[in-house]
């Protein structure tokens, strides 16, 4: 698993288009070649940009999933709408669909945000309101998640 570092901004065109800083480019130079899933966040109003080989590792685990089961295929259904398979084109850019667009709010604005394994775009606003919005609680939550004893490893 390759973890990206760092909060980039850059702007969308009319037609949904962005443009992939170039630092988030390179560290995207491994993954350009096998293209990329574009999907709906589940917690927040925002974009996931899976590289092929981290959509294949989560399909693992999903295609795992009883389908017998409702609310297995319940969550597939949900978790997988509206998802797209995109490339960055030769010009650096990225086409965002206008399904997606309307989901996330993208406008003109855009923060590419890195979330370990995965890159969030985010309408610029949303994104400072969202940040904003965990602040008061981000100590609690980081105590909550890291701050485990060495031998648990917070994963439960």
């Amino acid at each position: 698993m390759k973890s990206f570092i760092g909060t980039y901004e850059c702007k969308a065109d009319a037609k949904g288009r962005l443009m992939i800083p170039a630092v988030l480019k390179k560290q995207l130079s491994s993954a350009l070649q096998d293209g990329f899933v574009l999907k709906r966040a589940v917690f927040q109003p925002c974009l996931e940009l899976y590289p092929m080989a981290e959509w294949n590792l989560l399909m693992d685990k999903v295609n795992k999933l009883n389908r017998f089961k409702k609310k297995n295929n319940d969550f597939i259904r949900r978790f997988t709408a509206g998802v797209k398979m995109v490339e960055v084109d030769n010009a650096g850019r990225l086409l965002i669909p206008k399904d997606l667009i309307n989901f996330s709010g993208i406008t003109k604005n855009v923060v590419l945000a890195s979330a370990v394994n995965i890159i969030e775009i985010w309408d610029k606003d949303k994104y400072e309101t969202a940040i904003d919005d965990a602040t008061s609680d981000f100590a609690d939550l980081a105590e909550e998640v890291m701050g485990q004893d060495e031998n648990d490893n917070g994963l439960s």
